[in-house]
């Protein structure tokens, strides 16, 4: 079989040859019907601190004393070495938790060997015989923050004003039945929120201390089958840990895996696809078994492959198979099957709206002496994907230039327990705004979300660190760096691998090892090197904002991957030329880019003339109310707007495109007021109501839509008579403007230039109204007018049904109405929820940073016209779930959801 492993086989060619081909790859899911992964994530016991009167040091390692955290300090400033910490004579529970990383290790020479005795096997909290019926009942994925209070006072903003740090405590009791009696028992955890250390039956099993990673823990040692079994998970979140708002807690899904003996091994599949044409495709699986058990093991693999449909159900017979293999496994081994098909007229895998995500799976079978022991199911998509220095990103033979935002991890007033639903909702408005690719920013996602973006074909980067041996904050990922990184980045890589959105791994971002020379570029290269042993298929990049072509770390990336200074960082002129002159051969793309800062529907006068800048106190900024003008013209002090990136990409054709800082603002990093609890950034709001700014970027995304957005609205009272400029965002090329029917003047656009603006305008009540043109053809009219007093309340929920899983949510938009059913652009009032039905009211919000007041409440004030509600169906309950509104002095109103 040809794994095409060759590093030759995707490294980029000179002037005179190919461009990078990438291989195309999937998630693997196990079937049922050797194998049985169940999620375990209902009926937990929660609760917050150690026991009382705790004797045994649980910590993990010793950290350095927070001296100063430095909250609020800019987003681009330069990290610091690592604190020396003396940790002589500490008993730490860092020994018993290294052997986890062991099968991530790669010289066997450096694996960790466990030391003798059971810590934390006396505390209170992981005996069965515990009373914690006391404690909070809790359903996973789990943040143990997000629910508040907000903390108003004190420097805790870039973390979001959230009380994430702590210790927490999770208890839950397993049946495991008889029959698994000599089997191997698996804990899988896709994320927790960090330091986790588990105990099994009063036994420390291990853990994993890095929050958002995904972990395997061997519980077959410390299980009991056909009895019960009491698992206790700690987690230990550091104060000070991250620049954003981390969240706390078992956030994600936890599952119990149980297999024979023999068994596909963890993230065990690996789909290639070297040869990829409209006619053929040639598909290679290599699949790795374990063999858990005493004695040697024969076994053969069969693999049949099927086509998904779009929901990424099987359709159909198979459409190709893979011969059969065969390998003899020793006892405690593992051995690599491997075989290869070739399929004709493959449905290939790309991005809309010219290509379309179709993937299949690939479902391996393993016998041993005719007997089924194992299932596995690897689903992937084929793709050819090349990264030419020249046209950019290749998918499938069309050039595809990026259109991506990043986006941290959080879900808004959800936090950071992760939803499928709200997930999902996000990628459908970035994809309406045109978005086609995502940087997970900056640590590795929940898996669900890959299977998000691998379904509805977006292009993504996969990035697994924010900092390596330098530091951001006081306890951020420096402190495990040294023991981790190896381990961490190849289970990141072994997860993900086989997805087929996913087309460019990162190893960093900002790190401050950019400053140091030879010696940052040492440790790039060893972890660009690890990449490419996991995935010889991918390029590996890590995201530059200081880094010059002329230093050491640029050149041990694949790609070259530059945040802010392609249009120039604080004065400093656009670092492209320089980059194209040092590394023609290199793809060239902004991994950040604009940082442009808005609070949607506010619009602070003057407005500046020029088409970037930074905010300032009443230039860009309000000091008093902490909000910043939505005509989005300014940015963080590293940034730009738009216009300013746009001018610099085109004036350099051969960059492949951007990914957007940020595609929806997130908790924490408040820039530039760090009191607020949600950054400014996103072009997108917390709530998901999208700021003026999304009409640009989808006037620049999608250029064949016909539309004119103006802004501001247009109901000022006490401005009459005062210049109010007037900007509107359109993919046309002419526009003029009319204000009570009398023309404010006929624009062309120049040039660089990307939006239409008439500055002198004044205001008069009535109506505004634009008229457009593209290549001389009428293109999009709009007409904004001024709105009346408020009057009611409108509802709309963004899908009429929902599943009684748990899990599924509606968002229902609140909208402030005047008498002719107008959104009051300006209107705040307090809005109070109530609800009927099996549902419940999870969380509100309005889009403002500032708002402080719980996401739990079924009050809240809007913010600009606009609310959002989110509500749940109960679990196993259907029928009507009805979500009323009401406001002082307004008419009220409400909308069903059904359960089903």
């Amino acid at each position: 079989m040809h794994l095409s492993a060759s590093l030759s086989s995707w490294k980029p060619a000179g002037r005179h040859g190919g461009a990078i081909l990438l291989a195309a790859l999937v998630l693997a899911a196990p079937a049922v019907e050797a194998r049985e992964s169940v999620s375990i994530s209902r009926d937990w016991r929660f609760t917050k601190g150690d026991p009382a009167g705790l004797q045994e040091d649980l910590r993990y390692d010793v950290r350095p004393p927070i001296e100063d955290a430095d909250d609020g300090k800019l987003a681009d400033a330069r990290p610091d070495a690592a604190v020396a910490v003396d940790d002589a004579g500490a008993r730490v529970l860092k020994p018993w938790i290294l052997p986890s990383a062991n099968p991530f290790i790669k010289d066997p020479a450096r694996h960790h060997v466990r030391p003798a005795g059971n810590p934390g096997g006396l505390v209170a909290y992981v005996q069965a015989g515990f009373d914690d019926s006391a404690w909070q009942k809790v359903d996973l994925p789990h943040d143990w923050a997000i629910a508040g209070p907000f903390i108003k006072d004190g420097p805790y903003g870039g973390m979001g004003r959230l009380p994430s740090w702590g210790i927490g405590w999770y208890r839950k009791s397993l049946d495991i039945p008889a029959s698994d009696r000599g089997k191997s028992i698996f804990l899988d955890v896709e994320g927790a929120m960090s330091y986790a250390t588990v105990w099994l039956n009063g036994q420390l099993v291990g853990g994993w201390p890095y929050g958002y990673n995904s972990f395997r823990l061997d519980l077959t040692p410390y299980a009991v089958p056909g009895g019960r079994n009491q698992l206790a998970i700690r987690l230990d979140n550091p104060q000070a840990s991250a620049r954003w708002y981390p969240g706390g807690g078992l956030y994600r899904d936890i599952f119990l895996t149980t297999t024979n003996k023999v068994h596909v091994g963890q993230w065990g599949s690996i789909v290639r696809t070297p040869q990829v044409s409209k006619e053929r495709a040639s598909i290679d699986l290599s699949l790795t078994i374990d063999n858990d058990g005493d004695r040697a093991a024969q076994v053969e693999v069969a693999t049949s492959l099927y086509a998904l449909d779009a929901a990424g159900k099987r359709t159909g017979r198979a459409v190709a198979s893979i011969a059969r293999q065969s390998a003899s496994i020793a006892p405690g081994g593992k051995a690599v099957l491997q075989g290869s098909t070739i399929l004709s007229n493959p449905r290939l895998w790309g991005p809309p709206p010219t290509q379309a995500p179709n993937r299949y799976v690939a479902v391996s079978t393993v016998t041993q002496g005719g007997r089924v022991i194992d299932s596995y199911e690897t689903r992937f998509g084929i793709r050819d994907v090349r990264f030419d220095p020249d046209k950019g990103v290749i998918v499938n033979g069309e050039p595809v230039p990026l259109r991506g935002v990043n986006n941290h991890h959080d879900l808004g007033a959800l936090g950071a327990a992760f939803n499928v639903r709200a997930a999902e909702r996000q990628l459908e408005i970035l994809r309406d705004m045109g978005a086609n690719a995502i940087r997970m920013s900056h640590n590795p996602p929940a898996p669900e979300l890959l299977e998000l973006t691998d379904r509805m074909g977006f292009l993504v980067m996969d990035e697994v660190f924010d900092s390596w041996e330098k530091k951001k904050t006081p306890h951020d990922f420096h402190l495990i760096f040294p023991d981790w990184h190896e381990a961490d980045a190849r289970a990141m890589l072994r997860r993900d691998r086989n997805h087929p959105s996913i087309i460019l791994w990162s190893i960093g971002n900002e790190v401050g090892e950019q400053y140091d020379g030879e010696a940052g570029a040492r440790i790039g290269r060893e972890l660009v090197a690890i990449a490419h042993e996991e995935d010889p298929t991918r390029p590996a990049t890590s995201a530059m904002n200081y880094a010059k072509a002329d230093m050491p770390l640029p050149g041990v990336m694949d790609v070259i991957s530059l945040n802010y200074q392609g249009a120039g960082i604080r004065g400093i002129v656009g670092q492209y030329p320089a980059f194209r002159a040092a590394y023609p051969d290199k793809l060239i793309l902004s991994t950040e880019t604009a940082s442009t800062l808005s609070s949607r529907g506010e619009y602070l006068f003057p407005v500046a003339g020029a088409i970037s800048g930074p905010v300032r106190p009443w230039s860009g900024g309000n000091p008093d109310t902490h909000q910043v003008s939505a005509y989005e013209l300014h940015a963080a002090d590293f940034g730009s707007s738009p216009d300013r990136v746009w001018a610099a990409d085109d004036q350099h054709p051969y960059v492949a495109g951007e990914f957007v800082w940020t595609g929806f603002d997130y908790l924490g990093e408040p820039t530039p007021y760090y009191t607020s609890r949600s950054s400014y950034s996103g072009i997108i709001d917390l709530a998901g109501f999208p700021k003026d700014r999304y009409w640009l970027y989808q006037s620049r995304w999608r250029p064949d839509l016909k539309f004119a957005h103006i802004l501001p609205h247009w109901t000022w009272p006490g401005r009459e008579g005062q210049v109010t400029p007037v900007h509107v965002f359109s993919s046309a090329d002419e526009a003029e403007l009319f204000v009570n029917g009398k023309s404010q003047g006929r624009i062309k656009k120049r040039d660089y230039e990307y939006r239409f603006r008439w500055d002198y305008v004044t205001y008069a009540p009535g109506e505004l109204r634009v008229d457009t043109w593209k290549n001389g053809q009428p293109w999009a009219s709009e007409t904004v007018r001024t709105v009346g007093e408020p009057a009611g309340l409108s509802l709309t929920a963004d899908r009429s049904s929902i599943v009684d899983d748990g899990r599924d949510l509606a968002f229902v938009t609140v909208k402030i109405v005047d008498k002719d059913g107008l959104v009051v652009p300006s209107a705040k009032p307090q809005i109070r929820f109530s609800i009927e039905g099996p549902g419940d009211i999870v969380a509100t919000d309005n889009g403002d940073p500032t708002d402080l007041t719980a996401f739990p409440s079924a009050q809240r004030a809007a913010f600009n016209g606009l609310a959002l509600a989110i509500v749940r169906a109960r679990p196993g309950e259907a029928g009507r779930i009805v979500l009323r509104a009401e406001a002082e002095g307004l008419e009220s109103a409400q909308v069903v959801v059904t359960s089903r």
